[in-house]
């Protein structure tokens, strides 16, 4: 072994050192933090609150968690319907899509939210609330996405579209098979984004009266006279679902990295 190679393996193990040095750092500071956060409020909490209503407050989880699923994936298709019509040669439809995208993005999501579960049933359109909530998300959310599946699209570079087309497939086809599988690759971190960041706008549908997390710890919090409580363990469970999805995310994208690679 050349003393060139020694160096190397002595560069690496020193950068090992380092990496393992950084994370044990790292784990400490949230230790230390989180001792201290518990420390400043175990004294004025009443922990006796959790035994008897954690597990009513953790089942307002479920709703949460289902409004997210339900609302993203109608989220996406709706975005993807929007990025082809924000990309079309065709006026009517391009500003059909571009008026979409500016009204949605230019109002708050609590209105949108009244809009349906209340202005409609104020008109004779009475939505389950349920329904009403995945509904007002999915449209909000499905308006940002639309931006970001027109930049995916964008992204793929247009001489595979001329190859296919110079290969006699149809548009149709190509955007099947050729466009849409790799825009979604693209697209594919800032829907996790928009995931994590739904998770925690769902909590807007406690003002329609769905019991999910943010409802059910204001009504047990209200009841016990123990706000505080409550609203620290919807927030807790919050925390880990956003912890738990980005941690599937960062995942995710590492494994797409390499096989890029």
């Amino acid at each position: 072994m050349t003393t060139d190679d020694d160096a190397a393996l002595g560069i690496a193990a020193a950068e090992r050192r380092r990496r393992f040095r950084d994370r044990v750092l790292f784990l400490a500071t949230w230790v230390v933090l989180a001792a201290a956060v518990v420390l400043f409020l175990g004294g004025r909490l009443d922990l006796s609150f959790y035994g008897t209503w954690g597990l009513f407050i953790l089942g307002g989880a479920l709703n949460t968690i289902l409004l997210t699923v339900f609302a993203l994936a109608v989220a996406c298709a709706i975005a993807v319907v929007g990025a082809l019509a924000r990309l079309s040669a065709n006026p009517v439809v391009n500003g059909i899509a571009s008026f979409y995208v500016s009204l949605i993005r230019g109002t708050p999501l609590i209105v949108q939210i009244f809009v349906w579960a209340f202005g409609l049933a104020a008109q004779g359109v009475v939505l389950p609330l349920f329904e009403a909530g995945v509904i007002a998300l999915a449209v909000n959310y499905g308006a940002y996405m639309t931006e970001v599946f027109r930049a995916g699209i964008q992204a793929v570079p247009a001489g595979q579209r001329e190859a296919a087309l110079a290969l006699g497939m149809p548009e149709r086809l190509i955007l099947r098979r050729i466009v849409l599988p790799q825009a979604i690759r693209i697209v594919i971190p800032a829907i996790g984004n928009d995931f994590i960041a739904m998770i925690k706008d769902t909590s807007l549908v406690f003002a329609i009266g769905i019991q999910e997390l943010v409802s059910r710890a204001n009504q047990s919090g209200r009841q016990e006279s123990r706000i505080m409580e409550a609203l620290l363990f919807a927030a807790l469970i919050y925390w880990i679902l956003t912890f738990v999805f980005s941690f599937i995310q960062g995942r995710l994208e590492r494994r797409m990295a390499r096989s890029d690679r």
